[in-house]
């Protein structure tokens, strides 16, 4: 038995090993380089990507799960109103925001590309690629606290298990 964990682990060091000599080849075709395709195409459309997990799974559901879940929740036209208006509104709001981190990391990309960079031009260009990365979470997470204000106790725990937390079935999450 110990043989047998010895060489799983081998085997796992082997792959590991291999994985980091290997580095970043698959992704030198990227045109930003810190940013896959997806990630890209996530950001531009001001998807979820994530950012708003400490607000989803503590209670403050978001406001595209809310619309999709509209009659099991009960809603009354009232909130589906302004639930549709908090979602139209962060989305065009996260998107810019996008816009601009995705245009903040190409331009970093540019720097790299031009292969002289000076310290206070690269602290410049990263400062300001984390600012916008942490508006775009901010964005998510001051949407999610807003459309609990838009809810009741009752439709938050409905919410809730509606989406597979705190009840052990797995969550379909979707962003």
């Amino acid at each position: 038995m110990k043989r047998m964990v010895f060489a799983a682990l081998l085997a796992a060091a082997a792959v590991g090993v291999q994985a980091q000599q290997k580095g970043y080849a698959e992704q030198q075709g990227r045109e930003i380089k810190s940013l896959s395709d997806q990630e890209v195409e996530q950001y531009l459309a001001g998807a979820g990507i994530g950012y708003a997990k400490a607000a989803e799974l503590n209670h403050f559901p978001g406001p595209m799960h809310v619309l999709e879940l509209v009659d099991q929740l009960h809603l009354t036209p009232t909130q589906r109103g302004q639930t549709k208006t908090l979602m139209d509104a962060h989305k065009a709001e996260a998107r810019a925001i996008g816009v601009r981190y995705v245009d903040a990391e190409r331009a970093l990309e540019q720097l790299f590309k031009k292969g002289e960079i000076d310290s206070e031009a690269l602290a410049a260009h990263v400062i300001r690629a984390a600012k916008l990365q942490g508006e775009y979470r901010l964005s998510h997470l001051e949407t999610h606290r807003r459309m609990r204000a838009l809810l009741t106790e009752q439709q938050v725990k409905r919410y809730d298990a509606l989406r597979g937390y705190g009840t052990g079935q797995p969550q379909q999450h979707r962003h």
